[in-house]
């Protein structure tokens, strides 16, 4: 079994962006679950299905195939074949994968995936319940947040720098909801593990939030778990 780092965390809060670069750098590989989750809401959206529908998901969800794969190092997100890495990042997709996420079914699927991944090589995976129930033993676990308001602002930048026109109180307002949804779930809600590391970016940069991830990720000399609170 490979080295886990479990980084977890609500929309927005910059977890795929450090979780990559944090791989990157420790020479491991980025698992991001959650274009898994959308590349799956994606399909159930191709096919007509609305989020409330959740026996129509469950239906669906055995037709689709969602695997990953890498290329110089890159995850890249199949649906049934279909690379579908730059058709995932719409609010549209994000607020389907967060709704169809509370079924059961999803959530199994996606699980056994994710475990066997883990057990595959040495990861960052980053999500909303990874260091809680996707992998409860990862040797470093993180939750990252940051405040609603600098989440949405954040979130409106990234789609203004794509040249797509954002409605921040409307960016705000989705990223309430998907925070409610996630952590009220039946399964798996999204939450802080007992032996998780807050980290609030609020305040931070990019760099600033690097390097004190990377302090939490030091192998100790006796090479046992890192020491989180030293």
């Amino acid at each position: 079994m490979g080295r886990q780092i479990a980084i977890d965390g609500p929309a927005g809060a910059g977890k795929s962006t450090i979780a990559r670069s944090l791989a990157k750098r420790l020479g491991y590989i980025y698992v991001d679950t959650g274009a898994m989750y959308r590349a799956m809401a994606l399909y159930f959206l191709r096919k007509g299905i609305l989020a409330e529908e959740t026996e129509r998901i469950e239906a669906a969800c055995g037709e689709a195939d969602v695997t990953i794969a890498f290329e110089n190092g890159e995850q890249q997100v199949l649906l049934n074949g279909e690379n579908v890495n730059g058709l995932i990042r719409t609010e549209a997709v994000g607020n389907m994968a967060s709704a169809s996420s509370v079924c059961l079914k999803v959530r199994e699927k996606m699980t056994e995936l994710q475990r066997k991944l883990a057990q595959e090589a040495d990861v960052v995976m980053d999500g909303r319940d990874i260091g809680t129930f996707v992998l409860p033993q990862a040797d470093v676990k993180i939750y990252l947040t940051a405040s609603i308001e600098e989440r949405a602002r954040r979130r409106a930048l990234e789609y203004e720098q794509k040249g797509i026109t954002a409605d921040i109180e409307q960016i705000a307002k989705d990223i309430a909801e998907r925070d409610y949804r996630d952590m009220h779930r039946e399964h798996a809600p999204l939450r802080q593990a007992e032996d998780a590391v807050l980290v609030d970016t609020s305040d931070m940069t990019i760099p600033q939030v690097e390097e004190r991830l990377l302090e939490l990720c030091k192998v100790p000399e006796n090479g046992g778990k890192s020491d989180f609170f030293a």
